[in-house]
């Protein structure tokens, strides 16, 4: 008989949202990199591949008729259109993973978050990172030194509108440490793949205990 460790669980999607400059980014690396049992979520796009890229490996590519044809068929949890491309994340594919115990991580803002949540809140796990202060995501945004004062002060305006979101979430946490941070969603994770919910081999292991001999 297996024991309580080795059971079979569903998988989950864990959702992790934040304001560009909050460390979002460098998070999800880091998760994915040092936990073998998660993978980035790929999503299907409209936008021409670049150079480097894969299909099916950084996103699936697709023309806009596929794409359409997609989102009248409800193959999508979530959709959306940026800077005139589209990107949708396919139900399929992701549902036949999390049947088989393949833990998803999705990094979307909080539209895709509400969308995907609504089609599927037995599976979701949101978390929403949080900067320790304005200032300092200012700081941020300026030492990277890729944008211009205009592009940051939009970057700005766009954070405090996505802040007021966070109560959207199940889990918020403040980046003022990096590694804390990241031990922090670690800990989210490991709770939520741990939920009674998640671990369909628990009825017969279960049954098995109270058979009387």
């Amino acid at each position: 008989m297996a024991d309580g460790d080795t059971l079979h669980r569903r998988g989950l999607m864990l959702i992790l949202s934040s304001p560009s400059g909050a460390g979002k980014t460098s998070i999800a690396r880091r998760l994915l990199d040092e936990d073998g049992d998660i993978r980035l979520s790929v999503s299907v796009t409209t936008r021409p591949m670049r150079e480097g890229e894969g299909d099916g490996v950084h996103y699936h590519f697709v023309d806009r008729v596929e794409f359409d044809r997609m989102v009248e068929a409800d193959e999508f949890y979530e959709w959306a259109t940026v800077f005139g491309h589209c990107y949708g994340t396919p139900k399929a594919h992701i549902r036949s993973g999390l049947k088989a115990g393949q833990d998803y991580l999705f990094d979307i803002d909080w539209q895709g978050t509400q969308q995907l949540y609504q089609k599927d809140q037995q599976d979701v796990v949101r978390v929403f990172i949080l900067p320790p202060s304005l200032a300092e995501l200012r700081r941020r945004l300026v030492g990277r030194g890729t944008d211009t004062a205009e592009v940051i002060e939009s970057r700005m305006a766009r954070a405090q509108s996505e802040i007021s979101h966070w109560d959207g979430y199940d889990y918020v946490v403040i980046n003022d440490d990096i590694d804390a941070c990241f031990g922090k969603i670690r800990t989210i994770l490991a709770a939520g793949r741990m939920k009674r919910a998640r671990q369909t081999g628990l009825i017969g292991f279960v049954r098995e205990l109270m058979k009387r001999d």
